[in-house]
C-alpha cells in the first residue's frame, strides 16, 4: 500500500494511491507499507531514487543501512513492534530523505507510525518538511522504546520479588519455578529486542546528525537530533542494565532449583543411611544357619526388633546433632 501525506492548510491530508496511480508531487511524506513493485515504481521516477527491497533492508552491515545515493539519504533501523503481545518482534524500516520529502518503507505497523499519522492529519507545524516528519517519527519511536523499558523494568521487579520470596506465598516449587523461568524468558526476549532496536536507532540518529549540515537542518531540529542521541544512549545503557539483571535472576532461579534438588537427594540419602543398620540386623537374623543362639531365646524376636529400632534412631540423632537435617 502506498499512502501519501499532502499539506492542506494546518494539517496533512492522507491519500491512498491506487495501483498504477501516480505519486503527487506536493506530498511531503510517502509511506510504503508492504509495497509492490508497481508502488515502488510510482515513487522512484518522482524522486530519482531506487527503493530498497525487503532483502536489502534486512542486511545488517552499516554500509548497507546508512548511505547516500543520488543526493538522497537512506537510513534503515530495526524497530520493535508487538511489545504488548506475547510475541514481540523486530522489523527493519527504511527512512529515505530526498528533496525535503520523506519516504518510509516498512512491512509491519509499529505504533509510533499510527500515532504520528493521526496527529499530523489533525494538525501540524507550518511549512512542515520531510526532515521534520522524520524527526517527529524518531521522537515517537524513542518515547515508545522508553515506555517499553519502563514497563519491562516494573515486570522484572515483580519476577525478582517472586524469586526471593517477597510478597505473597508461592505455589508448589516445581510449578512456581516453571512460571518464573517462563517469565524470565519472556522478559529476556523483550529486553534483547528492545536493546537491538535502540542500538540500530542510535546509529541512525548519529548518521542523521552527521548529515545535518548537508541537508541544512534548522538549528532547532539539530538540537532535537542531539537530544535524541543522548536519550538513545541512556536508554541503551538502561536496556543493558535490565539484561544483566535478568541474567542475575536466571542464575538465582537455577541456583534455587539446584538447591531444592540437592535437598531432595539429601533426604533420600539420609533415609537410605538410616534404614541400612536395621536392614543389616534383619539380614543377619534372616540367615538360615543352624547354630544361632538368639533363635532359641524367648526374647529373641523383641531383642531383634529393639536392635533394629536403636540402629535406626542412632544415625538420625547423629545427623540432627551435626545439623545435616
Amino acid at each position: 500500500m502506498l499512502v501519501a501525506y499532502l499539506p492542506r492548510g494546518t494539517a496533512l491530508e492522507r491519500v491512498e494511491i491506487a495501483a498504477g496511480g501516480s505519486a503527487p508531487a506536493d506530498a511531503i511524506w510517502f509511506d510504503l507499507i508492504s509495497p509492490t513493485p508497481d508502488e515502488d515504481r510510482a515513487i522512484e521516477p518522482l524522486l530519482g531514487i531506487s527503493i530498497p527491497t525487503r532483502e536489502e533492508m534486512a542486511e545488517i552491515e552499516p554500509s548497507s543501512r546508512l548511505y547516500v545515493e543520488n543526493g538522497a539519504r537512506f537510513m534503515t533501523a530495526t524497530l520493535l513492534y508487538g511489545s504488548d503481545t506475547e510475541r514481540p518482534n523486530t522489523t527493519p524500516i527504511t527512512f529515505i530523505l530526498a528533496h525535503s520529502k520523506l519516504i518510509t518503507v516498512r512491512y509491519e505497523e509499529p505504533r509510533p507510525f499510527v500515532r504520528l499519522a493521526q496527529k499530523l492529519t489533525r494538525a501540524c507545524a507550518p511549512n512542515l518538511t520531510g526532515e521534520g516528519v522524520m524527526i517527529d517519527l524518531l521522537d515517537g519511536i524513542i518515547d515508545r522504546a522508553a515506555d517499553v523499558l519502563e514497563r519491562d523494568s516494573a515486570e522484572i521487579e515483580i519476577v525478582s520479588r517472586r524469586i526471593f520470596g517477597h510478597g505473597r506465598a508461592r505455589k508448589t516449587p516445581a510449578e512456581s519455578y516453571h512460571e518464573i523461568l517462563r517469565g524470565i524468558g519472556r522478559k529476556a526476549d523483550l529486553t534483547s529486542k528492545a536493546r537491538e532496536s535502540l542500538v540500530s536507532i542510535g546509529r541512525l540518529v548519529l548518521f542523521l546528525a552527521n548529515e545535518a549540515d548537508t541537508i541544512r537542518l534548522p538549528k532547532e531540529q539539530r538540537a532535537q537530533v542531539k537530544s535524541m542521541a543522548r536519550d538513545v544512549a541512556s536508554l541503551t545503557d538502561h536496556a543493558t542494565f535490565l539484561a544483566n539483571k535478568i541474567q542475575f535472576l536466571l542464575d538465582a532461579t537455577l541456583g534455587m532449583v539446584s538447591i531444592d534438588q540437592t535437598n531432595v537427594i539429601k533426604i533420600f540419602s539420609v533415609v537410605a543411611v538410616v534404614l541400612l543398620p536395621p536392614t543389616l540386623v534383619a539380614s543377619i537374623y534372616g540367615m538360615n544357619f543352624k547354630h544361632m543362639p538368639e533363635l532359641d531365646w524367648v526374647l529373641g524376636y523383641p531383642w531383634a526388633v529393639l536392635l533394629m529400632l536403636i540402629s535406626a534412631v542412632l544415625p538420625y540423632v547423629y545427623f540432627k546433632w551435626k545439623r545435616w537435617l
